[in-house]
């Protein structure tokens, strides 16, 4: 147990599994009160369980239940100190075969969600004290591609949105702060999802050869930076970018 998370508390978005559950685990190891929430509530059920900390039934497209959510972990008197915007879906598709259904979904889940999370939760941080908003984008949101017409946009859009959101709390609060993260292919359930029409993983290893070092991310990579953006060792870290990409973005 270590406590570098000592006396916060946080909630994270999309935490039934792949990287949400990593970093609740990671939080809670490292002396976080931990709230999760997820659509999925049988498995967000199950996880908190086996971690030990909050479940919380959560549709991030719904501006009420946000309200709902933050209310809650108000009323338990803990305050928030880290909001972690990472509840996402993924889509293939170039932009003459996306629908306006698609499109505009994609949107509701990985850029509207973000915005409800950032407006709701900031009012409660500012009078916990200090806090860090982190927003998980992709690498997606910083390199484009020929199929991810709609997950580009709102991924790059998560990243601008938080920029203005860091700009806004650095002159309204004392020591909230905002950053974007942005991973690259990961093993998650979500990208598994996006080539499940290639039982033979053969799109998976060409992924893996357009990434410089050479392999996909695992969740703990992408948990430890979460970790890094949500402690006081980066507390002069706000309004960026930080790309845990593998170098693809060097290229």
């Amino acid at each position: 147990m270590s406590d570098r998370l000592k006396n916060k508390v946080a909630l994270i978005t999309g935490g039934a599994g792949g990287f949400g559950s990593a970093t609740a685990k990671l939080f809670k190891h490292n002396g976080c009160t931990v709230y999760i929430t997820d659509i999925n509530t049988k498995k967000g059920e199950e996880i908190a369980e086996e971690i030990g900390v909050s479940f919380l039934e959560h549709d991030v497209t719904d501006t009420e239940r946000w309200q709902e959510v933050i209310d809650h972990v108000k009323s338990e008197g803990h305050g928030l100190n880290i909001l972690v915007n990472n509840a996402g879906i993924g889509h293939v598709s170039n932009v003459e075969a996306t629908t306006l259904e698609d499109w505009n979904t994609i949107h509701k889940v990985d850029l509207d969600s973000v915005f409800y999370g950032c407006k709701y939760a900031l009012p409660v941080m500012r009078d916990s004290g200090n806090g860090s908003i982190i927003n998980v984008s992709s690498i997606s949101g910083i390199v484009a591609g020929h199929n991810f017409a709609a997950y580009n946009s709102a991924k790059a859009a998560v990243r601008h949105l938080s920029k203005s959101v860091a700009l806004h709390c650095a002159r309204t609060t004392d020591l909230v702060r905002c950053n974007s993260i942005h991973p690259v292919f990961a093993n998650t359930e979500l990208m598994k999802s996006f080539f499940s029409s290639d039982p033979s993983g053969e799109l998976l290893k060409k992924l893996e050869k357009q990434v410089p070092i050479r392999r996909l991310a695992e969740v703990e990579d992408i948990a430890n930076a979460i970790l890094f953006l949500a402690s006081d060792e980066s507390k002069m870290i706000t309004g960026t970018e930080l790309l845990i990409d593998g170098g693809l973005s060097a290229q």
